[in-house]
């Protein structure tokens, strides 16, 4: 045999060598890693079995574990804070309506602003809504209002003339603050 055969058998019995040793040591950690974690799972179910019956024990896991989580829940007390401040109410009070729970003719009417004033169909909705509701209470006709509405602010709720009208029939607050008062001052305009 010559040189370059030898040392060509030589490499092979390395190789074949290395890769017998890499699989074993592959398989033997598997094989630890495996026990190992059964192992973890009976001391984890010996403790729990062991914990149950001491009553002072679990009474002192029991304990940590509230405080951990009472401590977690002051953390997040100052979002709950702002969420006791607002009303619970407002959600009633929604700004938007479906279009599609209105009437046939206040639907009607509501799609024809939204797209004539490209505004959202939801908050004309409840516009139409209301000045449907206001109009039969006071003999006036619903589609009056919206005209004014329209025509003073092109139904923007935050429109304000140069003269200090505002909101949507543009009234002028500062001479009539007194009106507003029941409804929480003059900002009820908008």
């Amino acid at each position: 045999m010559t040189a370059i055969a030898t040392l060509r058998a030589a490499a092979s019995a390395c190789i074949e060598s290395s890769r017998v040793f890499v699989r074993d040591v592959g398989a033997g950690l598997l094989e630890v890693s495996h026990n190992t974690l059964a192992l973890v799972g009976l001391c984890v179910v010996a403790v729990s079995l062991f914990a149950a019956g001491r009553d002072e024990l679990r009474l002192a896991v029991e304990q940590r574990a509230l405080d951990w989580l009472q401590a977690r829940q002051e953390a997040r007390e100052p979002a709950d804070e702002l969420t006791a401040l607002a009303e619970p109410d407002a959600v009633a009070r929604a700004t938007a309506v479906d279009p599609k729970a209105l009437p046939r003719q206040q639907a009607a009417v509501a799609g024809w602003l939204a797209r004539r004033y490209k505004v959202a169909p939801e908050p004309v909705s409840r516009l139409v809504q209301e000045a449907w509701s206001v109009g039969q209470r006071m003999s006036l006709d619903p589609t009056l209002i919206l005209a004014v509405m329209a025509v003073e602010s092109s139904f923007n709720p935050f429109a304000q003339s140069p003269v200090g009208a505002q909101g949507l029939m543009q009234v002028m607050t500062r001479v009539h603050d007194d009106k507003y008062e029941a409804f929480g001052g003059i900002r009820a305009a908008f």
